[in-house]
């Protein structure tokens, strides 16, 4: 074997180890991700304009096309540009559980960040701010949280907001009885039928149900805020190689401008399935996220 041969066996075997060092180098979510050639996306069915099923039952949303946006940066770090993007329905109730257990690698909704969240899962950069209020029928004459001592309320399973009132109902001794629905529509249909007096929830989310009701001039939403809801998107915890490239895909779509478009999409023009404008500007709040980003899970920061 001559010299010149020698020289190119060493750099094959150079660039064959480094390969290698660099995939061991590899943990976590994108070890995983890697590991597997796909991206588990977690969506909600009903959490409009967040996150929700179109007309053809294909997740759209807000949260989803920020999701979307991380999956392009997820697959330039991995030089992976054919990554698969698999998609799976989860729940308020069950969103959190497959978030730690693996089975989903981004949760793309409507999930408040908060401080005991942080304690099973992690979350990146607040996409939006909203607030704990409740929504009911003008004719029950609802106008205040003491309005509510001793009436049946809805809100829906395994959120910060029946969480929330659970605790309110028996710090206050107010007697209400508080039920757990399965769904946001499910727990909006049971104020519309008169088996609860009020449906406590995000306030965003309450808009959007009012607004592709049958009668939205019937309702009201409460002029009272039980809360500070920041929504994040959500990942393991202990990831940081991952939550960095997340972050970083996040702060970019932020300080870029890419942001406008896409909030304007969701919140100031008609959206599907039925064309609903929930014309919604951009709050003063999130323009400060905006100039700053932040995955604070602390009220006091917004």
């Amino acid at each position: 074997m001559n010299r010149l041969s020698i020289s190119a066996l060493v750099l094959v075997i150079g660039a064959a180890f480094c390969g290698s060092a660099t995939a061991q180098e590899l943990t976590g979510t994108l070890k995983k991700i890697k590991d597997s050639g796909a991206i588990t996306v977690g969506h909600r069915d009903a959490s409009i304009p967040f996150s929700y099923l179109d007309d053809k039952q294909q997740p759209i949303g807000y949260a989803v096309d920020l999701c979307l946006k991380i999956v392009d940066a997820v697959k330039a770090e991995l030089k992976m540009p054919a990554l698969k993007v698999n998609f799976q329905l989860v729940t308020s109730a069950n969103r959190i559980p497959l978030m730690a257990n693996g089975t989903i690698d981004l949760e793309c909704g409507s999930t408040t960040n908060n401080l005991d969240r942080q304690k099973q899962v992690s979350f990146t950069m607040t996409h939006f701010v909203t607030a704990n209020r409740w929504v009911s029928k003008k004719s029950s004459n609802i106008k205040s949280l003491d309005d509510l001592k001793g009436k049946t309320i809805v809100s829906t399973s395994g959120t910060t907001n029946i969480k929330q009132m659970t605790e309110i109902n028996a710090a206050k001794n107010m007697g209400m009885n508080i039920i757990a629905a399965n769904g946001h529509p499910e727990a909006f249909q049971m104020v519309e039928t008169g088996r609860a007096v009020a449906f406590p929830m995000d306030d965003i989310l309450l808009f959007s149900l009012v607004a592709q009701s049958n009668s939205p001039g019937d309702y009201v939403i409460s002029a009272d805020a039980t809360s500070v809801e920041p929504y994040g998107i959500m990942l393991r915890r202990d990831d940081p190689a991952y939550k960095k490239v997340v972050d970083a895909a996040m702060t970019s779509i932020f300080k870029s401008g890419q942001i406008t478009p896409i909030y304007e999409k969701w919140f100031q023009k008609a959206i599907p399935p039925k064309g609903v404008n929930l014309n919604l500007p951009m709050s003063a709040q999130f323009r400060k996220i905006v100039a700053n980003p932040t995955d604070s899970g602390d009220p006091a920061a917004y």
